[in-house]
This record gives structure tokens, C-alpha cells and sequence, in this order.
């Protein structure tokens, strides 16, 4: 893509950004009194991914599960996520139905480690199982939500996660980003995809 899309899409995350984390201060500060609340340890998940060009970052979330808890690492060296968690605590199961554990990563698109849009970021282990195809959803940042994440989000293996990666690379624009966001709103609402163990065949396939 062009100069432009890349000045006007960062831009755009620059403002929404702080515009987003402004306007949403009292519900961060609300959420972050609820999880320290809730049990003991940081209001902050910290964890390394992958950002643009495979360089490795600090992700942030709000803490959805005990201090201490162990992160369920599968196969493909993606995070698992089952249903009925034990590890997960009761404000916790609320932020991530509602995918409001993910509203720090606004911070993580201000200082351009992320953007708005685009593939969910990988644990540095997906290096190791990579193909060349795949690899190619490096050559742009990662996003709050992708094409991924409206075409069946955790219903989808990593796979079919990754070739929805590529073909956003491919097909990435202005227009595309805007649709994207609006059908993440969709999701988000209805708790769509949340765990593997939902019905796949209520995964859409790739349309913005």
C-alpha cells in the first residue's frame, strides 16, 4: 500500500486512540478498581507478541485470570482459551464476554506498536511454525481486531486464522478497515466466537 493509506491510517489510530482512551477513562478506572477487587495481583496483563516485521512487543490487557495462572499454550503455539476456566476470575469472565479486557491495547496503538486494524498479534513462538505464506502477515501491524475476528474468531483454527491474516494484507484499505470495525461491534455485542467449543458452522467467512 501506498504512503498515503499508511500516513492516513495512523492517523486515524492516533486519533481514535486518544480520543477512545479519553472518553473511557471512567470505565478503565471502573475496570481496573473491579479486577483489583476481584482478586489479588496487577490490573494489567502484560504478555510479548509479535508486531510488524516479527519485532516483539509488550501486549496489555486487563488481568482476566488469577495471579500466578499459567498460560494454556496449544500445538500451534497460540493461546488456548477453554470454557469453564477455572484460572479465570468472575470480573474476568465479564471482561472477556463483553471483550473489554482488550481496551488497554489502545495504549499499545498510541505508541504505534499496534493499529486499529489488522491480524491479532502471535506469541514470538509462531515464528517457529510459520510457512512463507503465512509469515506474510508480519508485513503489517497488528490489530485490536482483524478479518479473523469477524470470520469466526476463536472457531477458527490457526490456520484458517493465519490465511484470513494474509488475505487482509492483501486486500487491506480504507474501506476495508471501516467495514471491519463496524462488524467487530456485532461481534463484540453478541459474544460471537468467544471459545472454540461454539458451534462452527455460525463462523461467517471473510466478508467485511
Amino acid at each position: 500500500m501506498g504512503k498515503l493509506y499508511e500516513l492516513v491510517k495512523r492517523s486515524m489510530d492516533l486519533a481514535a486512540a486518544g480520543v477512545g482512551l479519553a472518553a473511557l477513562a471512567p470505565l478503565l478506572g471502573a475496570i481496573a478498581v473491579a479486577v483489583k477487587a476481584d482478586s489479588p495481583g496487577p490490573v494489567l496483563f502484560r504478555q510479548r507478541r509479535l508486531g510488524r516485521n516479527g519485532e516483539i512487543f509488550e501486549l496489555l490487557k486487563f488481568r482476566t485470570m488469577k495471579h500466578g495462572a499459567s498460560v494454556i499454550i496449544g500445538g500451534d503455539h497460540t493461546v488456548v482459551n477453554p470454557v469453564n476456566d477455572d484460572r479465570v476470575t468472575r470480573v474476568g469472565a465479564m471482561l472477556r464476554k463483553a471483550s473489554l479486557d482488550e481496551l488497554p491495547q489502545l495504549i499499545n496503538v498510541l505508541f504505534g506498536q499496534m493499529t486499529l486494524v489488522g491480524p491479532r498479534p502471535d506469541l514470538p513462538e509462531g515464528l517457529q511454525v510459520y510457512d512463507s505464506h503465512q509469515r506474510r502477515k508480519l508485513e503489517v501491524k497488528p490489530g485490536i481486531t482483524g478479518l479473523a475476528q469477524i470470520s469466526g474468531r476463536n472457531l477458527l483454527s490457526a490456520e484458517e486464522k493465519w490465511e484470513f491474516d494474509v488475505k487482509y494484507v492483501d486486500s487491506r484499505s480504507l474501506l476495508t478497515d471501516a467495514l471491519i470495525l463496524l462488524r467487530t461491534f456485532g461481534k463484540v455485542f453478541s459474544a460471537a466466537g468467544i471459545y472454540k467449543t461454539e458451534n462452527k458452522a455460525t463462523a461467517d467467512r471473510g466478508k467485511p
